[in-house]
């Protein structure tokens, strides 16, 4: 026996030293165990050749029987951990399997795919206003993984909402808007992050507020502030998605001077006079008309982030929805805007 162990450390001493891989090593291995085991089986006990082997066939069966045995088990345990593998893997990536499967439909589409959906994880988008065009597109904006949604809104859930503002449910009533918002968001995705700001925008904090996001949406329902969102985001070179409704009729643009498209005071200089454009509350609007409106701009943002296609910049997109009729109008930019034309404050270059 003595012989057979020093032929197996002289076969993986030489493997060793000229780098042999190991498992040529354990061929030879074997096969100088398969040569023991066939002496002993087929000589007889006082031949030279068992006794220079030593032991006996049922010694060595037993021992060549264990190695199997623990080979077996070593390779099984192998596969066991390269199955795992791919798990860990996802895990450490930028999505999980679950999320995987969820953007699934998003992947496979070749204007946006695997970095277009990456590109949404990453982005952070802010939402101004929680009512009517606010709800679909928060709700989108969540189930398309946005990674980071902020939604600002000072309002409260009335019942007079609830005929379009979609997102908040009868048991909200009474609640601040972008807490409602924020909890049916959560309720449909939970890997995005949702940031409620249940206060006013101003002109003190919107700097600071818009400065920690990639792409802005408006949808409230004055020109306050529209105009607010307009100006502070020129000055930082952020795109504004906006939209507004009337009773029938919706409207969409998107606002970017930073890459060469027009603001929103490029073709609305003034906020008309009172009267001229009643309220939703004052002249009415169809239910599902924001629906149709809103999901448009979560569709733009979403074009927009992962880069597909053509967006709404210099163009605007209106829909009648009385009459069925969309039609697209262009739009330029004014020279002499106060907000981005040639004797307005420089607007900062966009970064995307």
């Amino acid at each position: 026996m003595i012989f057979v162990l020093l032929a197996v450390a002289a076969i993986w001493g030489a493997g060793w030293a000229f780098d042999v891989p190991r498992s040529r090593r354990w061929v030879l291995v074997g096969i100088l165990l398969a040569a023991v085991l066939l002496a002993h089986a087929v000589l007889p006990p006082d031949h030279p050749i068992p006794r220079l082997f030593g032991g006996s066939f049922a010694a060595w069966a037993t021992l060549v029987g264990g190695l199997i045995l623990i080979a077996v088990y070593r390779r099984g345990l192998a596969a066991l951990r390269a199955r795992a593998a791919p798990a860990h893997a996802a895990a450490d990536g930028p999505f999980s399997d679950t999320e995987l499967d969820r953007y699934a439909r998003h992947v496979v589409l070749r204007e946006i795919g695997g970095p277009g959906q990456k590109a949404l994880k990453d982005a952070k988008v802010l939402v101004v206003g929680a009512g009517g065009l606010g709800s679909p597109a928060l709700l989108y904006l969540a189930a398309a993984g946005v990674g980071t949604i902020g939604v600002i809104d000072d309002d409260t859930v009335d019942n007079s909402n609830l005929q379009r503002q979609v997102i908040h449910p009868d048991s909200s009533i009474g609640t601040p808007k972008v807490f409602s918002a924020e909890a049916a968001m959560r309720a449909q995705n939970p890997y995005a992050v949702v940031r409620p700001y249940n206060r006013r925008l101003t002109e003190e904090i919107a700097t600071e507020l818009f400065g920690d996001y990639d792409l802005i949406l408006e949808g409230s329902d004055n020109f306050e502030t529209r105009y607010l969102v307009n100006r502070v985001a020129a000055r930082l070179g952020k795109p504004v998605i906006g939209a507004a409704l009337t009773q029938w009729e919706g409207q969409i643009s998107t606002w970017d001077p930073a890459r060469g498209g027009p603001c929103y005071q490029c073709i609305f200089p003034e906020a008309p006079a009172p009267g001229l454009a009643p309220s939703c509350a004052e002249a009415g609007v169809l239910g599902p008309l924001p629906g149709v409106v809103g999901s448009m701009m979560a569709v733009e943002a979403v074009k927009e982030i992962a880069g597909s296609g053509e967006g709404l910049r210099g163009r605007m997109l209106i829909y009648d929805a009385l009459y069925a009729d969309t039609r697209i109008i262009k739009l330029k930019r004014r020279d002499d805007c106060p907000v981005c034309g040639s004797g307005a404050e420089p607007v900062a270059s966009g970064a995307g």
